[in-house]
């Protein structure tokens, strides 16, 4: 028995919704009347963004023989019933009424045979309310302004015309195209971003309340912030380095570059930056915009090599692309001579150069005094003076010694 009655209990509003139907609604919740009352009927709950919706309710008998009579009534607060006739609709198997306001509704039931029924249903024309708009902003700074309401609604108790308040609530969701950063968007009616967007967006505020029906407002933005931004090429290598900053930033009107060497620039595009002396360089852009908004990057770090030298004691010049060079490996150098001598103290090769020249250095292809003829193979001596541009001095015996050649 409290099977059954469990199952009855659960199917009520089924049975309910299969007797009074109403097409096109968005939500369905149920009345609950003071107790003892164990009736529960149908409301019936509209979207009515537009503000022109009307409802509709359809009846199909829950007993009796047909052709039925449906009379339509509507509640009134002034008698506290279902006084309002509406319309009759005689000898039919199922009735609707349709383009209805805001209210209760009764139709009532009856066949030839003394079947006489009366079924209830409430309409509600549910019109959430979203209002979004900018409450402040500054060039570090948006603030948002929103507003949200939904409408309270209540059905009357036909026992003593009682208004019992039908339960509704809402929820909010901030947004923006393109997307930015809205802090608590779900949480906050009134958010504030300390991060502004860069680009101009839509702001959009969105409602939705407890029977799904949703309210939406936005307004346009135009962004001030000002943003700076940039790149770096090459971020690291000998000196002199020679590196390129390609300017990123956005809404800029001013610009100051700090290159971290003590020299500065108020180039949008500065000329390429040369490095000379081996070390960390942190770059610092600071953009001004027209409207005095500011915004600076820091840029870490920039790396020049010190200088280093490392001395071969071996190579094989015989044409084969392998080691056909005497070269000294080295970075950041500022200057470099090569002094070779053979065994019995002629000099059969010498370089100098900086700059320039000690970059397109190739070495010594192992001819005597870069004429055709060619060094025997065999030892030979070289001494080596170079100074980095770190000011670090090559030079004294651990840059003189021997090297061997081979064919």
């Amino acid at each position: 028995m409290r099977y059954f009655l469990f199952i009855f209990i659960f199917l009520l509003p089924v049975v309910c919704l299969a007797q009074l139907s109403a097409p096109g609604m968005s939500a369905l919740r149920f009345t609950t009347y003071s107790p003892p009352s164990t009736v529960h009927d149908p409301v019936f709950i509209y979207c009515n963004s537009s503000g022109t919706q009307k409802g509709t309710i359809q009846a199909v008998s829950p007993g009796g023989t047909g052709p039925f009579n449906f009379s339509w009534y509507k509640w009134s607060d002034i008698t506290k019933s279902f006084s309002i006739s509406l319309k009759t609709d005689p000898a039919v198997n199922s009735s609707t009424s349709a383009n209805l306001d805001e209210g209760g509704y009764m139709v009532r039931i009856t066949d030839a045979g003394g079947y006489d029924k009366s079924l209830v249903g409430w309409i509600f024309l549910d019109s959430p309310v979203a209002h979004a708009s900018l409450q402040n902003y500054t060039c570090d700074y948006v603030a948002l302004s929103g507003k949200a309401a939904v409408d309270t609604f209540y059905y009357k108790d036909s026992a003593d015309g009682t208004a019992i308040r039908l339960k509704n609530a809402f929820t909010f969701t901030w947004s923006s195209a393109p997307t930015s950063i809205i802090p608590y968007p779900s949480i906050d009616l009134n958010p504030v971003t300390y991060t502004p967007p860069i680009e101009d967006v839509t702001y959009k505020l969105q409602v939705v309340d407890s029977f799904l029906c949703t309210s939406v407002s936005s307004f346009p933005f135009t962004s001030i912030t000002v943003k700076a931004d940039f790149t770096v090429d090459p971020v690291n290598g000998d000196a002199p380095l020679k590196a390129a900053f390609t300017n990123n930033s956005v809404r800029g009107s001013v610009y100051r570059w700090e290159f971290g060497d003590d020299s500065i620039s108020e180039l949008e595009n500065p000329l390429p930056h040369i490095y000379y002396h081996p070390g960390e360089y942190s770059v610092k852009l600071t953009v001004t915009s027209n409207l005095l908004c500011v915004d600076s990057l820091r840029f870490d770090k920039v790396v020049v090599d010190p200088s280093e030298l490392n001395i071969p004691n071996v190579f094989t010049p015989d044409g084969d692309g392998i080691n056909d060079y005497f070269i000294v490996e080295s970075k950041s150098l500022r200057s470099i001579s090569v002094e070779i001598f053979s065994r019995s103290g002629l000099m059969v090769y010498f370089f100098s150069g900086e700059g320039d020249s000690l970059k397109d250095w190739k070495g010594w292809n192992g001819n005597v005094n870069n004429s055709s003829s060619k060094a025997t193979p065999g030892v030979y001596f070289y001494i080596i003076r170079a100074q980095g541009w770190d000011d670090k001095i090559y030079n004294g015996k651990p840059y003189r010694g021997f090297l061997y050649l081979y064919r």
